[in-house]
């Protein structure tokens, strides 16, 4: 499910990390901020996505969107310790 955030002041950026360590793709809407604040909040999304993986995405000017890391399926056969399930 993709989540639109649309933060009032830098504060709320809170629930942009919320929402992408859970695994949500997030629609960053930076619109109704000024640029200063603005910049912080795409500042510590890049931080997020260094330290975390995924991507972020310029969709507009002021409109972003962050997705987290694919989660990969891993075979039973990869494991070693589960090897003898995988058939």
């Amino acid at each position: 499910m993709i989540k639109t955030l649309s933060p009032k002041d830098y504060n709320e950026v809170v629930h942009v990390g919320h929402f992408f360590r859970k695994g949500d793709p997030v629609i960053m809407d930076l619109t109704l901020l000024p640029d200063d604040v603005a910049r912080q909040l795409v500042d510590f999304c890049a931080g997020l996505i260094c330290g975390r993986g995924g991507e972020m995405e310029r969709l507009d000017k002021k409109l972003f969107l962050l997705q987290p890391p694919a989660r990969p399926q891993i075979a039973p056969a990869h494991i070693p310790d589960l090897a003898h399930l995988a058939g």
